[in-house]
């Protein structure tokens, strides 16, 4: 039947061949033939037999007829124009998703296995990919598709005796093999492992088959045998036990000699049987009669029920020898035990290839390895057994994070709703703040467009530049990891410095030139002061959290104060002519002065600082200036106490406020002073543009009795339209 017509056929009946009573099988087998004979797959092998040997794996397996039908249908539609809605239509729309995931998933995981990485990152690349091939696929069925082609793809190189190309060889073993672990497909597992061995190392693969001195049919043999005497000898008592026996494959006996540094005759488990039965008590009744049976080997009991491994493991453990003397493995368990290491959180690649020993070399932890432990059992069950598609039970757990590619096919991984914001700055901070546009799979798109699984990014970057304040309003999604997000406060934080900076640089630069000391050097005039270097003087300057008084008298130590120059006076200081009210302690009549930089005022700590030719400075205990200076020279501290005020008295203090600039705003900012009759006699303001537009940055000096009248004037301020925050300096 032509292509044409059997897509004509397809798309005009529910029913294209007129087959209603074959079977899903017979009818993909019918629908696919013809476009497979004679075709041959990129490897060489014969498509239509490649497809035939898959859905003869896939049934060995126990898997159902709908996933069977997939193996037939996926690589027939190499050969279809549209071909998820031909077979979709023809077949149903499970089977249609079921083809679409499956021939997309093989052209991503082709991608990824071809880019390139560095040798040191293969190993992050590899496992990117074996947790990218479970997280693209909603249908899990789709992962065993792909694992059955694998193997047997492996099967077709070593039957027809030709050379395996390394880097197939090597992506099933380091990706194949490790996800039919992962998943409990153990036949899959061992023959990927032993093939990819035979292709890869064959010196060492044929050393192995030399040491077990016969054939795997001749060791199959020899272990149910074995398997066999003791079931018969588990009858005679009234033990009901399940007795399972299998060889122990080529790879993993040189793995184990290999990471465990043992010789071939060390090996205990070449072969090994599990015996499984009801409770705790018949286990170890199974062990008293095996070791009355036969001889056990010494040192090679472990008793897994009395002392659990850490992750919940449970089994009896000994190695026996069999009349020609050869070493058997016993396992004895429960079946609560056996379904807790066969689909539990201590699944068998939890702890064996993550071990204590660690031979196999890969890591097992982690959140996404423990849903994938939980998921097996739901998944076996449903994935082999039930033709219900198993996205609603197990795709959930898989879900939290994307995989995306580069241009180079390195895989990427992604929060659920991330952008090309955070690809960028996943693969660069600085390409991130320099991100402007992106292109997925090739098309232009807005920045904030959440990426899916198995999309290509590229970066489109300006030459220099930043972020944008966009990026961290949540209401536009332009970010959804939380280290892109910190990355970008980080970049503004740093941006806010630097202007901070430069205000202080330019403040002091400016008393320099009042003073005519431009020849000083600003390090050297930042370390005399107590800081590292003059970033540290500037920062604080540009704060408002060091007073440029301190310069002054490093510059001009006998000279007298006088205003700053920046200053407006509204109305002439009370406290001007009033003593400051501080006694020192231990000393009479000495000359004090409040210090300007922090503005203490009663009840708060105070400490003084004993200054050259103008007494003692009093600061507050918690002022930044003063502890520069007394770490530099700590012999000048001195201890001080507030004396009896006058009713009258009043103290200077400086209050900062922040706001968003408008028309206006000064006059409603006084009128909260006049209201609260505090008396302003200076004031600081700055406009500025920030992160939330044109702002205002006031430094008010007002006149107050004690700092308990603060918190009033404060809640009034941030009372007053576009005041986003009012504290005392």
């Amino acid at each position: 039947m032509a292509l044409a017509d059997l897509q004509q056929q397809a798309e005009s009946d529910a029913d294209p061949l007129g087959q209603a009573a074959l079977t899903d099988v017979q009818r993909a087998r019918v629908f696919a033939q013809p476009l497979l004979d004679g075709r041959l797959l990129d490897t060489g092998e014969d498509a239509w037999g490649h497809a035939q040997a898959v859905a003869t794996t896939l049934a060995g397996l126990g898997a159902a007829q709908s996933l069977q039908a997939a193996a037939y249908l996926v690589y027939a539609a190499d050969f279809i124009q549209k071909p998820d809605e031909v077979i979709a239509r023809a077949f149903g729309a499970s089977h249609g998703a079921m083809v679409a995931h499956t021939r997309k998933l093989v052209q991503i995981q082709r991608a990824a296995m071809k880019a390139r990485v560095g040798e040191d990152d293969r190993a992050q690349q590899t496992e990117r990919v074996r947790k990218m091939l479970l997280a693209f696929s909603a249908d899990l069925r789709v992962v065993l598709l792909r694992l059955a082609s694998r193997l047997q793809t492996l099967r077709w190189y070593a039957d027809s005796k030709r050379e395996c190309p390394g880097a197939l060889a090597r992506e099933s073993l380091e990706v194949f093999a490790p996800l039919a672990n992962r998943l409990g497909i153990w036949q899959i597992k061992w023959e990927l492992e032993d093939y990819a061995f035979r292709f890869l190392q064959p010196q060492d693969y044929h050393t192995v088959a030399r040491l077990l001195d016969e054939k795997r049919a001749e060791r199959e043999a020899g272990v149910q045998a074995f398997a066999q005497r003791l079931r018969h000898l588990l009858s005679d008592t009234a033990l009901q036990a399940e007795v399972q026996g299998r060889p122990k494959h080529l790879y993993s006996i040189w793995r184990k000699m290999k990471g465990k540094q043992v010789g071939f005759s060390q090996v205990m488990d070449v072969r090994a049987m599990r015996v499984i039965v009801q409770d705790v008590p018949q286990c170890y009744a199974v062990l008293a009669r095996v070791h009355e049976q036969f001889t056990p080997v010494d040192g090679e009991f472990d008793d897994y029920i009395a002392k659990p491994k850490p992750n919940g493991y449970q089994s009896l453990h000994t190695v026996v020898r069999d009349e020609s003397g050869r070493n058997v493995e016993i396992q004895i368990r429960t079946r609560d035990m056996h379904e807790h290491a066969e689909f539990g959180v201590a699944a068998h690649w939890a702890y064996k290839e993550a071990g204590r020993q660690g031979y196999a070399g890969i890591t097992a932890s982690g959140s996404f390895e423990d849903r994938v432990a939980q998921a097996r059992k739901a998944v076996l069950q449903q994935l082999l057994a039930w033709e219900r598609e198993t996205v609603d039970q197990a795709a959930p757990g898989f879900e939290d994070r994307i995989y995306v590619f580069t241009p180079q096919a390195a895989i990427i991984d992604l929060p659920v709703g991330g952008t090309a914001v955070d690809f960028a700055y996943a693969l660069h901070t600085n390409l991130g703040h320099r991100c402007r546009g992106a292109r997925v799979d090739g098309v232009m798109v807005p920045l904030n467009t959440p990426l899916k699984t198995g999309q290509t990014v590229e970066v489109v970057s300006a030459k220099e530049g930043g972020p944008s304040l966009d990026w961290l309003n949540p209401e536009l999604r332009y970010l959804a990891s939380a280290r892109s997000r910190a990355k970008v406060r980080a970049w503004f934080n740093a941006l806010e410095q630097a202007q901070t900076i430069a205000r202080g640089r330019e403040a002091v630069e400016r008393l320099l030139q009042r003073e005519g000391r431009t020849a000083v050097k600003l390090d050297e005039l930042a370390v005399q002061l107590g800081f590292k270097n003059g970033s540290d003087l500037f920062e604080v300057v540009g704060k408002d959290e060091y007073s440029l008084r301190n310069i002054e008298q490093l510059l001009r130590p006998a000279a007298a104060p006088k205003p700053e120059d920046d200053h407006l006076i509204l109305k002439r200081s009370k406290a001007e002519s009033a003593g400051s009210g501080v006694l020192v302690v231990g000393v009479d009549s000495l000359l004090t002065n409040l210090a300007r930089c922090c503005r203490p005022a009663p009840p708060d700590a105070i400490a003084g600082y004993v200054t050259r030719g103008r007494g003692v400075a009093i600061h507050r205990r918690d002022c930044s200036s003063m502890a520069h200076m007394v770490s530099q020279q700590p012999e000048r501290l001195i201890a001080v106490a507030w004396g009896a005020s006058r009713a009258d008295s009043v103290y200077p203090l400086d209050v900062q406020v922040e706001a968003a600039d408008r028309s206006g705003l000064l006059r409603d900012i006084s009128e909260v002073f006049a209201r609260e009759k505090i008396n302003v006699t200076g004031v600081k303001t700055q406009s500025l543009r920030d992160r939330f537009g044109p702002s205002a940055r006031m430094t008010f000096t007002v006149e107050v009795g004690s700092t308990q009248r603060l918190p009033a004037v404060l809640g009034g301020l941030l009372q007053v339209p576009g005041v986003r925050a009012a504290r005392r300096r």
